[in-house]
């Protein structure tokens, strides 16, 4: 993990930031919530217990941040808010996303699904493919 701290701490330095304690709090809910989708709201409830003079406002801005910086990931899950995830892979495409619409559910498939489809496009088109967002809507296996 402290790889990953110093790694981090030479991105925002990069950019012209430095690694605050308050940074440092809400990257650390962040790497300890691998695999959630959180909001804002969530990562302020999270990081106000052991950094209680944190206000939400400054987890709005420092999560801004560490997405433009490529820290974390804002995901869309259209579900009214905007969430967020760790994001310290850079060299790889982002997962695909399975939202269950009855209860919510977000279910992360790791698999690139679409390397066939992107070969295609990239050698039909002369397109170069950085990246892509799938997010497939249904029901989960609870819900079905």
């Amino acid at each position: 993990m402290n790889d990953k701290i110093e790694e981090i701490k030479e991105k925002l330095k990069a950019k012209g930031f430095k690694l605050t304690p308050q940074r440092r709090c809400i990257i650390d809910a962040m790497m300890n919530s691998k695999g959630e989708h959180l909001s804002s709201e969530e990562v302020y409830n999270i990081v106000k217990i052991p950094c209680p003079e944190i206000g939400l406002a400054t987890v709005y801005r420092t999560l801004q941040l560490l997405d433009e910086v490529k820290i974390v990931s804002k995901l869309n899950l259209d579900d009214g808010c905007c969430r967020y995830e760790i994001n310290l892979d850079q060299d790889s495409h982002s997962h695909h996303h399975l939202i269950c619409k009855e209860c919510g559910k977000v279910i992360e498939v790791e698999d690139d699904l679409l390397d066939e489809l992107e070969q295609k496009i990239e050698s039909e088109f002369n397109f170069e493919i950085l990246n892509h967002d799938v997010k497939i809507f249904g029901r989960c296996k609870d819900c079905k």
